[in-house]
């Protein structure tokens, strides 16, 4: 299986397939415009200014299940990004991403590219996981999304290839980027 075998929804509603991306690296991302990982978006935008015209596309989804960061409309999420971060890369529709409402596309990513578990040597990560503790002790088990901006990294052949975390580095996922466009 692969994510082509997936269709998402754009933020005005319309089915897109997702076989359209076929032959291209894809970077799918959990967002969220009122979380502290929000600034995330101007890597993400810098790292796909850099590589989109190398053949990378990048699809971000809205999430409104990590402490309700995302409350607005599709519209209203799609607006955040491009006005406060110049995002060009395409913020499709809200999404669940764990739990019984979870979208089929993120039940796959989940299990193809598992939880490494989290590093208590890193700060970001200790509290990310306290953070967690606190709110959501759930989540902490097995391989769910564990917060917003939680990356999965695709292949040519619409494979996961990474996960990455939301404490992860982005040199390591521009590293990552280079690597499947070389490929």
């Amino acid at each position: 299986m692969s994510i082509y075998d997936f269709n998402v929804r754009k933020s005005n509603g319309t089915r897109m397939p997702l076989y359209e991306y076929e032959g291209k690296p894809v970077l799918i991302m959990n967002t969220a415009s009122k979380c502290a990982f929000t600034p995330q978006f101007s890597d993400l935008q810098r790292l796909y200014e850099q590589y989109h015209e190398s053949g990378i596309e990048f699809l971000g989804f809205p999430c409104n299940q990590f402490g309700e960061q995302e409350p607005g409309t599709n519209e209203e999420a799609q607006a955040f990004c491009q006005l406060n971060y110049g995002v060009k890369f395409p913020i499709l529709s809200k999404i669940e991403v764990n739990g019984s409402g979870a979208h089929p596309l993120f039940d796959h990513l989940r299990k193809a590219a598992p939880f490494r578990g989290f590093d208590d040597a890193n700060v970001n990560e200790k509290l990310l996981k306290m953070m967690i503790t606190d709110k959501n002790p759930e989540w902490l088990v097995g391989d769910t999304i564990k917060w917003n901006f939680t990356k999965f990294l695709i292949d040519r052949n619409g494979h996961v290839v990474k996960r990455f975390e939301p404490t992860d580095d982005m040199d390591e996922l521009a590293r990552s980027i280079e690597e499947q466009l070389a490929v």
